[in-house]
């Protein structure tokens, strides 16, 4: 590759919470264009490269991007035109360099990121691939991660109690995305009118979930377990998984974790919590379960369940090469079990065929499971073996209370002769895009 960057601008423009955020646009000589807006999050590390915002208390609350907009159209646009280009990672170096400060902070690592991502577009498209294809290279397997729904939210995210910040739904046994595009939608629509049958908010926080009136994960968790049941799904590795990112940094001052108003914990509290937390619920993710700055904690909490559940360590490494090799040092990354943790994948049992209805089908087929006692955690993860192919439950109502039982393909969900024909999503179908995380964790 050899391009020449033309023009590179930037003007500033809202994002979905209505605050304000760049949009970078950058032309080639062979006239390829490509527009970038920079994403922003509610909460984040300290230690994370600087946005550079206004601080002009008389226009959007002094969040503007005025300055990054200057940066991008000024300093940044002069170093990058006319030049030939051979790859991305060099003009990403010439930015780095220019800004000269360790967190991006005199530039705006949103200007920064903002080119970058619009020069990657541009790139992608002048060679005429895909911007997937062209990152990820022509001899690389691709493979869709699996859509994580944020369903229910809290923290920074929601204006009612909850500590935790995001509670998702993951579609770990779904052959495609298609599929679990459609099973999230469907727990979706139940979840909200189980919540509007129970009298909570159906109300949305900042990133499309919910933010019902709940105070504690368990009433949470609880409620999800039930959705994903009355849509007709199972909860657990073959079915629906939870993930949780508690973003808890937000809720813990000078180590006291303040879990709820009457509720605080210590670090090996919070250990056991997620511990009690796994061990109940088909929980197979947790990101941010402890403080950016809390590295006993996180060496204590992999410790304990690195090898149960995948375990993200978002603010507390905030993708920092520096701060990659302190966790490997104290324990928090294990070089044996790093790939595992950070690119976990999973290989879901072919894609059976979809059940005929009730009435066609004559009496339904149940499997007989020889075991009816709750299978190992370790069933909870995607590396874990499938099992075989007619995955139906047996009624749950004759099984022991628990949530992590061998559980059905979700495309092959059990019939309900109380279940409309379409699970509805309400008013949620314009917000999916908001609600939906992809991960690291991959379909194949």
């Amino acid at each position: 590759m050899n391009v020449e960057i033309s023009d590179v601008s930037a003007l500033e423009i809202l994002d979905s919470r209505g605050r304000p955020t760049l949009e970078v646009t950058v032309v080639l000589d062979d006239r390829v264009r490509a527009v970038a807006g920079v994403p922003s999050g509610a909460s984040t590390g300290t230690r994370e490269a600087v946005e550079r915002r206004d601080g002009d208390a008389e226009r959007y609350a002094g969040a503007g991007v005025t300055g990054a907009v200057a940066a991008v159209n000024g300093e940044i646009a002069d170093a990058l035109r006319g030049t030939r280009w051979t790859e991305l990672a060099a003009v990403d170096e010439a930015m780095i360099a220019l800004d000269g400060t360790a967190t991006k902070q005199r530039l705006g690592a949103n200007a920064i990121v903002g080119v970058s991502m619009a020069v990657a577009r541009a790139m992608a498209e002048s060679v005429g691939q895909p911007l997937y294809r062209w990152l990820g290279g022509a001899d690389v397997e691709m493979r869709l991660p699996v859509p994580h729904f944020n369903v229910i939210n809290g923290g920074a995210h929601a204006q009612n109690p909850l500590a935790f910040q995001e509670f998702m739904l993951a579609p770990v046994g779904a052959p495609d995305v298609r599929e679990a595009l459609r099973v999230g939608a469907e727990i979706y629509g139940r979840l909200r009118a189980l919540l509007r049958d129970r009298g909570l908010s159906t109300g949305l926080g900042d990133e499309g979930g919910f933010a019902p009136d709940l105070a504690t994960a368990h009433d949470v968790l609880d409620l999800l377990v039930s959705a994903i049941d009355a849509a007709g799904y199972d909860a657990g590795a073959s079915g629906v998984a939870i993930a949780l990112d508690p973003a808890a940094s937000e809720f813990c001052t000078d180590g006291v974790y303040h879990v709820t108003d009457d509720e605080d914990l210590s670090a090996g509290d919070m250990v056991d919590l997620y511990a009690e937390l796994v061990d109940r619920y088909p929980i197979w993710s947790i990101e941010d379960g402890l403080a950016e700055d809390d590295w006993t904690g996180w060496r204590d909490l992999t410790d304990r369940l690195g090898r149960q559940v995948q375990l993200v360590g978002d603010d507390i490494f905030v993708t920092n090469p520096a701060i990659i090799p302190i966790g490997g040092r104290v324990g928090v990354v294990r070089r044996d079990r790093t790939d595992r943790r950070i690119v976990r994948r999973h290989h879901p049992p072919p894609a059976q065929p979809r059940r005929q209805p009730a009435a066609e089908q004559g009496p339904a087929h149940r499997r007989e499971d020889p075991d009816p006692t709750p299978r190992s955690r370790a069933r909870l993860l995607p590396t874990a073996p499938w099992r075989g192919q007619d995955q139906r439950r047996s009624d749950p109502r004759a099984q022991a209370p628990h949530h992590h039982r061998d559980l059905p393909h979700p495309t092959s969900r059990r019939e309900d002769p109380r279940r409309p024909a379409h699970a509805g999503v309400g008013g949620g179908q314009a917000r999916l895009n908001s609600q939906v995380e992809l991960t690291g964790n991959c379909l194949a």
